[in-house]
């Protein structure tokens, strides 16, 4: 199981029994190795844990402890073993940031949980009383995989309690706070504010942190407060960006590099290589929607060049679903309507585009991160009037966000209108025909209901 995702850790590797459990890591190494090598134990040995992500408030819940507990590493991670012992898994809580976390004892102790948005993947599967986990659904044996299952985000398992939430993705207490049918400087100011702090919080670890420029609304403000973090320490960003020849992304990647002042890079495909990558990538995604692997093909390329200059990145995942981004959101002109639907899309996160921004960079030993997924960030947009983000008809969408951030970039690209990576990147017209023409009409009347739901279209199959 642990070969199977080597890709994952591709700088260290551990592994221990513990009492009735087995523990396995492979490492991609953010902090330095003597820190961060996995498994992690107690200081008495009675305790260990192997743990994925990020745990971004990590001084913070340190503090919160007992103040004789002994560290043996510098790893965030290791400030998760010793909250759980201390104060209990229902006190996961506490922590922000995006992780999977198994915790196994000598007693004969288990513990498994998982971030509450669910940015990074966990499986689980039962056969014959064995409970088997793991980061992706192919390092299971192949007589396994019909017993897999998604770990459910915010939740931790236990053999004797089984599975136990500890926290939501959604605040439930968001209702909105204000009723103006406006917001206000105050309201745009705390919008930036709340940003700027997720994305300097991201900016944590040993190595540099990049970001992925399609050139888009979303990634281009991350770059610009990433810029101004990096700036302000002497260093410079590194920004990168993929597309076909003469891609839209490409070019408004190049403004906004330009003017962020960059350390730019880029890679040019062609349809011929995309279709050449499918099935790698699907293997790697673990999917088969149309668009999600359209886009995990442009981002399969964009981390194979970016895992060569860094292994951190910043993405602009979330944006859309948090400030309605959405072209089809456009339709709705009901707030409370609205509203309901960016908690939908929120909560599907963690099976969709979330899935495919792990799988595709881990596939390459590169770790993403999602400021605007930060779970600050999404308490406050949350509270937001959802009619703040109504885009009707001649509108632009996602103006409270573009409106919060006015003087940090040119309004060429502050107003840039939106397109899904998939288009801007070239992809879709790329990729679309020719995976249509690998099947037939016959083929797809004949088999389409193969699948529960049945396929949607030839590409699709």
């Amino acid at each position: 199981m642990l070969e199977r995702i080597g890709h994952r850790g591709p700088d260290d590797r551990g592994e221990i029994q513990v009492a009735d459990a087995w523990l396995g890591h492979t490492r991609l190494s953010i902090v330095d190795v003597e820190s961060g090598h996995q498994p992690l134990s107690t200081s008495d040995k009675q305790l260990w844990m192997v743990g994925n992500g990020e745990v971004y408030n990590h001084e913070y819940v340190r503090a919160g402890l007992h103040h004789d507990t002994e560290y043996a590493t510098r790893s965030d991670n290791e400030v998760a073993l010793h909250l759980v012992r201390e104060k209990g898994p229902e006190h996961l809580t506490e922590l922000e940031g995006m992780f999977a976390f198994l915790i196994a004892g000598e007693g004969g102790y288990f513990m498994a949980a998982r971030d509450p948005v669910g940015i990074k993947p966990l499986y689980y599967a039962e056969s014959e009383g064995v409970m088997r986990f793991a980061s992706e659904m192919h390092s299971f044996e192949p007589d396994w995989r019909p017993y897999v299952q998604v770990f459910p985000p915010g939740h931790f398992w236990t053999p004797d309690d089984g599975f136990k939430r500890f926290a939501v993705a959604v605040p439930r207490q968001h209702s909105a706070r204000r009723r103006s049918d406006e917001p206000s400087d105050e309201d745009y100011e705390e919008t930036r504010d709340e940003l700027i702090g997720s994305v300097h919080r991201q900016m944590m670890g040993d190595v540099p942190v990049g970001v992925f420029l399609s050139g888009g609304l979303d990634s281009t403000l991350i770059a610009a407060i990433a810029a101004r973090w990096c700036k302000e320490r002497g260093t410079q960003l590194k920004t990168f960006a993929v597309g076909t020849e003469h891609s839209s992304d490409l070019a408004a990647a190049r403004q906004a590099s330009e003017y962020l002042d960059t350390e730019h890079h880029e890679r040019v495909f062609t349809g011929e290589e995309a279709e050449a990558y499918v099935a790698e990538v699907v293997r790697s995604i673990e999917h088969f929607d149309p668009s999600l692997v359209r886009s995990a093909i442009a981002n399969f390329f964009l981390a194979e060049m970016t895992a060569e200059h860094v292994k951190v990145v910043l993405t602009g995942e979330g944006a859309d679903e948090l400030f309605a981004g959405y072209e089809y959101l456009g339709d709705l002109d009901d707030p409370e309507e609205l509203h309901d639907e960016i908690v939908r899309t929120i909560e599907s996160l963690h099976n969709l585009n979330l899935q495919r921004a792990d799988r595709v960079t881990m596939a390459h030993g590169l770790e993403a991160r999602v400021p605007f997924l930060d779970r600050e960030v999404i308490a406050l947009a949350l509270r937001q009037p959802a009619r703040w983000k109504l885009s009707p008809p001649g509108t632009q969408e996602k103006m409270l966000l573009r409106k919060a951030f006015e003087g940090w970039l040119p309004d060429e690209l502050l107003y840039r209108d939106k397109e899904q990576f998939g288009d801007g990147s070239g992809m879709a017209d790329a990729i679309s025909h020719l995976m249509e023409d690998t099947v037939t009409e016959e083929e797809f009347a004949a088999e389409r209901e193969r699948v529960d739901p049945p396929f949607r279209n030839r590409e699709e199959m």
